[in-house]
């Protein structure tokens, strides 16, 4: 079977672990990316749709249409595709536009690994943005979401049973390429090493961690590992630069650098406020799966479905608002004692690996079902319920 994927952004890490993914589970996969990055390898698209840029929607918009151009005038590759598979709201409607130029009848797949704040305004352009997907989402054969808190809190209660949703975490891709899970580390001296790994993009966040090294100063070592969205934080490095004890280590690769800086760790921040009450509630970040696959407890405020998921496999932090007051005490008991994060992470060895690596084969019955819609397991026959999700 062959995929057409749409992506958002060919550089991206998750991009490149879901195409990962499929070619494990036996799949062709051709590329149709936007980049946002001059700098993204030549070998990470197949098809290049030009570049776009964080938070600039009218260029985004116009580059839907351009992305749609380009993709069409690949009319071969994408007939010789058995599906597509889109990713991100606007690389799905690049995706059914160039469809519809072609003239092709190829099933389409939605993936949808964030709510985009546009998607939840009260406003005319709120109405307008759920307008355009809902009507875009009544053409595919099936909806993949990383958190079933997406399910419960946007797409049912927006267009109930417009399509039949997947459950597909944010679990690593299949592969020997993380090495063997570390065992049970005697007791570490040294500073107490915190890590905020992956897109960083939260304004409070940064704040919280500058807070930490200040009160706490040498005790304590805050790593932050990936992609500042300056967007967000617009004075990132400033802020970074004249903090001692924060260290910025800018973009990694994933697989191959994610033991050499979980390694490193002590615990993993897994908050998130970019879009508070919305998407940084129903979110499951990468680093729930990443961190706990090296034994890394996971620290997030309560509330949100990142807190349930440590509660309910018992390990990992959660902490009540004020943040700012309850971070620091839990911080200074771990500069006291490790025992709590010793217990925590012999808990999360103790888990399967399947716990954190997406099962082999997984993606492909994806796919088969999504090609053959008569056969559907129990979980695709229709968008799940609220009773599912909360599970």
């Amino acid at each position: 079977m062959r995929i057409a994927f749409f992506g958002h952004d060919a550089g991206d890490a998750a991009v490149r672990r879901r195409v990962e993914g499929f070619r494990r589970d036996g799949l062709e996969v051709m590329r149709f990316m936007m980049r946002r990055s001059d700098a993204t390898r030549e070998d990470d698209a197949d098809i290049d749709l030009g570049r776009t840029f964080d938070a600039d929607y009218l260029q985004r918009l116009t580059r839907i249409a351009s992305g749609a151009r380009i993709a069409a005038s690949q009319r071969a590759l994408l007939a010789s595709s058995d599906v597509i598979y889109a990713r991100n709201l606007d690389m799905l409607a690049t995706a059914f536009l160039a469809k519809s130029w072609t003239g092709l009848s190829t099933p389409v797949v939605y993936e949808c690994l964030d709510v985009h704040r546009l998607l939840t305004r009260s406003d005319m352009i709120g109405s307008a943005m759920r307008r355009v997907e809902g009507s875009l989402l009544r053409k595919c054969r099936r909806l993949v979401v990383s958190s079933d808190a997406f399910i419960l809190r946007h797409f049912e209660p927006r267009y109930g049973n417009l399509c039949p949703a997947v459950l597909i975490e944010n679990r690593m891709a299949p592969g020997s390429a993380y090495g063997p899970r570390p065992g049970q580390e005697p007791g570490r001296t040294g500073p107490l090493r915190i890590g905020w790994v992956g897109v960083l993009r939260c304004a409070r966040s940064l704040d919280l961690m500058r807070s930490l090294v200040r009160e706490f100063g040498e005790a304590i070592r805050v790593d932050l590992h990936g992609t500042p969205a300056l967007t967000e934080i617009p004075d990132f490095h400033e802020r970074v630069a004249e903090t001692p004890g924060l260290m910025f280590h800018g973009r990694y690769k994933a697989p191959e650098d994610l033991r050499r800086i979980y390694a490193d760790l002590d615990v993993v921040w897994a908050g998130d406020f970019m879009e508070a009450g919305f998407n940084s509630l129903w979110l499951l970040p990468n680093r729930l799966y990443e961190g706990g696959y090296y034994g890394v407890p996971p620290i997030a405020p309560k509330g949100t479905r990142t807190a349930e998921w440590i509660d309910r496999v018992g390990a990992g932090f959660t902490l009540p608002e004020d943040l700012s007051r309850s971070l620091p005490q839990l911080i200074g008991r771990m500069i006291e004692s490790r025992t709590e994060i010793a217990a925590r992470r012999e808990r999360l060895l103790s888990l399967p690996d399947t716990a954190f690596i997406q099962p082999e084969g997984e993606l492909r019955t994806l796919i088969e079902e999504a090609l053959n819609p008569a056969t559907r397991s129990a979980r695709t026959a229709s968008m799940l319920t609220a009773a599912e999700c909360a599970r």
